[in-house]
């Protein structure tokens, strides 16, 4: 197979799987099982044919409509199956055809799972960070830069630090500024990242969420009370140190010499 079918093919994969991922997304915060009944219109409830089922090409061939009652298909399905195919290239690209590679897309799709239910919901459910903390543990040792100190130490300072600060806040302000299910994720993710990840990734993520919540405070002409979650900007920090982390850490450090 030449280098461009191969990465055809991972493409390919990566789309697969954002189709799977939207499932996902829309039946875990429910309680529905994510592999029956199969996919249906939301709509008319009619079941969606398998060739009206491939990513991105069924949705432009349909015209974001569905085949039975011509409802809208939204942009986002195939939004968030570009997103995945893309970082399953991602994955392809920095780490190789590896096993190393299928580890870390595996750690993508599930923060762009939960990225979208927390975007919808403003929940991270149990049912994902939870059995992540010692499944992502176990998967670390895949990821030849992260020790099992290193692991456990991310697990104790992601979870750790988020409580505190969330202790804190109750404390002085007598109100929830942080869900529970943040705390959840962070410890979920300093257990494949280790705890130099979760000092870059609550930085990275205390940064993005303050510009992005500013300029939507502009734009909503001074609204203080607007509710961002907080989850996709973690899942992003996440996501960001694993790929370019070290080297922007090196990066910053030189500028100082």
């Amino acid at each position: 197979m030449t280098p461009y079918a191969t990465h055809l093919a991972v493409l390919f994969y990566g789309l697969c799987v954002g189709s799977f991922l939207n499932v996902c997304i829309y039946r875990i915060p429910e309680g529905k099982s994510v592999v029956r009944p199969g996919s249906a219109c939301p709509a008319c409830k009619t079941a969606i044919r398998w060739y009206d089922n491939i990513p991105v090409l069924s949705y432009l061939i349909l015209r974001a409509q569905c085949r039975s009652c011509g409802e809208k298909v939204s942009v986002r399905y195939p939004s968030i199956e570009l997103l995945t195919g893309l970082f399953a290239i991602l994955s392809a690209y920095f780490f190789g055809f590896t096993a190393n590679a299928l580890v870390h897309f595996f750690f993508y799709s599930v923060l762009i799972t939960i990225t979208f239910i927390d975007i919808d919901h403003g929940i991270i459910p149990d049912v994902i960070s939870l059995p992540g903390i010692p499944l992502f543990f176990a998967l670390s040792f895949f990821v030849s830069e992260i020790s099992w100190s290193d692991a456990v130490l991310g697990i104790l300072a992601g979870g750790g630090s988020l409580w505190l600060v969330a202790f804190l806040y109750l404390k002085l302000t007598g109100h929830d500024g942080m869900g529970m299910g943040d705390v959840k994720l962070l410890a979920m993710m300093g257990a494949f990242i280790g705890w130099q990840g979760v000092l870059f990734t609550i930085f990275f993520s205390s940064l993005t969420g303050t510009l992005i919540g500013f300029t939507l405070m502009v734009v909503q002409r001074g609204n203080m009370k607007m509710s961002i979650p907080y989850g996709p900007f973690l899942a992003a920090g996440g996501a960001a140190y694993t790929l370019f982390g070290p080297d922007l850490i090196h990066w910053y450090f030189t500028l100082f010499r």
